[in-house]
């Protein structure tokens, strides 16, 4: 079965159990759940405590992975089934896998595949639903991937983000990246940049400095470009110019063009906007009725309605961009998992007038 999105973070290895005990303090609410972990290939064991399953991880991190098993409920009121794993640099060093991956246990949870909808006696509208799943998924992902990055004020981690693929891509053709300091946002372009022109893992070279990854960039030939991966076909590349270029900008203006670039209005989803209100009013008052099933002549029917791929192409070209300052300081970037950043990224580098 399809598993994902997929969300990773980094941070340095002697903080790494410290930062996965205040991801599980952000997961975990019920203190009578239990956290089924297995140290790969040492042991398992299972606690409630948040305290003993971190100490029980220290003890064996550095000779063995770990692999937690938990559930957890969002803000949006979904419940879901979590696996969270934490790797050592040795073990990062053989296969990049993390260091800190977390994942749903089943795709659907968090992919919206299916969803009961009351489209009343208007036409059914693929664009109209794609706009609902959009929120529904958007609120999700942000909601995780702050409690894996971001679930305290400690910093720990500084940089991260989520991918509807297995391994962590280059930051641009990710669906979301969190940096703890929002002026370090230059640092997507850059990984990007060192990741698919010098074919390095990401996980490996995300903790880098800025000063460190732009010697990367600058060492490479004039005038080479990249292609980053964007499922909306646009196929536009990534200069070495162009990432010098925004290196040399302050980080505020990069983020203030970022957050420019995501409020230009899409006009097919604006034209799909109040279809999908409509459908999500009457949604709500059929479950607040009670009719959560298809029951004819008792208010409006709740109808399954299948993700297709007619959803996916929307909202792989027309999915729209979230940009959040965060109150520490830090920044969040994202979309549907069926897109990826550098749509954004792109508009906002061309608005600059560094786009090469």
């Amino acid at each position: 079965m399809r598993s994902g999105p997929h969300f990773f973070a980094w941070c340095d290895e002697a903080a790494r159990v410290d930062a996965l005990r205040a991801a599980f303090s952000a997961l975990v609410h019920d203190p009578s759940h239990r956290i089924y972990v297995d140290m790969h290939p040492d042991a398992s064991f299972s606690a409630t405590s948040v305290d003993e399953t971190a100490a029980k991880i220290r003890a064996h991190l550095g000779h063995a992975d770990a692999e937690a098993y938990l559930a957890t409920s969002l803000s949006s009121g979904e419940s879901y089934d979590l696996i969270l794993r934490c790797y050592s640099d040795k073990s990062e060093r053989i296969t990049p896998r993390g260091p800190i991956h977390l994942r749903p246990r089943y795709y659907e949870d968090l992919g919206c595949m299916r969803m009961n909808l009351a489209v009343g006696s208007g036409p059914r509208s693929a664009e109209a639903e794609a706009v609902i799943a959009w929120h529904v998924v958007l609120q999700d992902l942000v909601d995780l991937l702050l409690r894996v990055c971001a679930p305290d004020a400690s910093g720990l981690v500084s940089t991260g983000g989520c991918t509807s693929a297995w391994t962590w891509l280059a930051p641009v053709s990710m669906c979301a990246t969190y940096h703890a300091d929002a002026r370090d946002v230059a640092r997507d372009l850059a990984l990007s940049w060192v990741s698919l022109h010098d074919k390095e893992k990401v996980s490996r070279i995300a903790g880098m400095s800025l000063e460190a990854l732009h010697a990367r960039v600058d060492a490479a030939p004039g005038g080479a470009r990249v292609l980053p991966r964007d499922n909306s076909g646009r196929s536009l590349a990534l200069s070495r110019e162009t990432v010098l270029k925004a290196l040399a900008l302050p980080g505020s203006a990069l983020l203030e063009a970022l957050m420019a670039a995501a409020d230009v209005p899409d006009e097919a989803w604006r034209a799909a906007e109040p279809r999908a209100k409509e459908i999500h009013h009457l949604t709500v008052q059929s479950r607040a009725s009670g009719e959560l099933v298809t029951v004819p002549g008792k208010g409006p029917p709740l109808w399954r309605v299948e993700m297709t791929g007619e959803h996916a192409y929307f909202l792989a070209d027309h999915a729209p961009f979230h940009v959040r300052r965060l109150p520490s300081g830090g920044v969040l970037l994202a979309t549907h998992p069926y897109r990826t950043l550098w749509p954004l990224w792109s508009d906002a580098l061309f608005a600059l007038g560094i786009m090469s």
